[in-house]
């Protein structure tokens, strides 16, 4: 579906899945998180990966703390995203302890650059991508910045979505430069997305 101005759709769409999120109860949302986890890590694309893009997550997201962990002890190497003041881009650096990590931009938890390594390769590897909501076609409703639809445009590897699968619809409104992920992973199903 392709809307020519869809700011006020995603505005909507976004306020929706925001609250939809918040009314989960804590033992519902840890529930939907263990399903997601587990999930995650029978795709093919998770083991056959030794690098892992992993956002760390905000309340009302899927628990990726808990799936940084779990990589680690499955041998991985595990490159969070830091926001780059006063631009629209992200870079990545491994994380190995939670003391590589600080609040940063929007209050999100991000590398201590002086303490990581810098990731400059982004030919291949997983990324697992944030979404308020996605659809069947693999498009996402982000946070409206476009930091990942910019960086999936160069990323070389595959890129997973991580939902609940009460913040997923059939069809997503989006515009030309957004990308859709590779695969889907919610607490109910795996989906692969077809490319056209």
């Amino acid at each position: 579906m392709y809307i020519k101005d869809i700011r006020a759709v995603k505005t909507e769409l976004r306020n929706r899945y925001k609250q939809k999120r918040r009314q989960l109860t804590p033992e519902r949302k840890a529930a939907m998180d263990a399903a997601i986890r587990r999930r995650l890590r029978m795709l093919r694309q998770y083991r056959q990966n030794d690098l892992l893009f992993l956002y760390l997550s905000k309340s009302i997201e899927v628990d990726t703390i808990e799936i940084w962990r779990g990589a680690l002890r499955d041998g991985k190497r595990v490159a969070a995203p830091r926001c780059v003041p006063d631009t629209a881009d992200m870079e990545f650096y491994v994380i190995r302890s939670m003391e590589d990590v600080a609040p940063g931009s929007f209050g999100v938890l991000e590398p201590v650059v002086e303490r990581c390594e810098k990731i400059t390769d982004f030919s291949q590897g997983l990324c697992a991508v944030p979404g308020l909501c996605f659809d069947a076609q693999g498009y996402r409703l982000g946070y409206g910045k476009g930091y990942y639809d910019r960086f999936l445009s160069r990323f070389g590897g595959e890129a997973v979505g991580l939902c609940y699968s009460n913040s997923t619809q059939w069809r997503l409104p989006h515009g030309r430069y957004d990308r859709p992920v590779d695969v889907l992973v919610t607490d109910k199903y795996i989906r692969s997305i077809t490319k056209r």
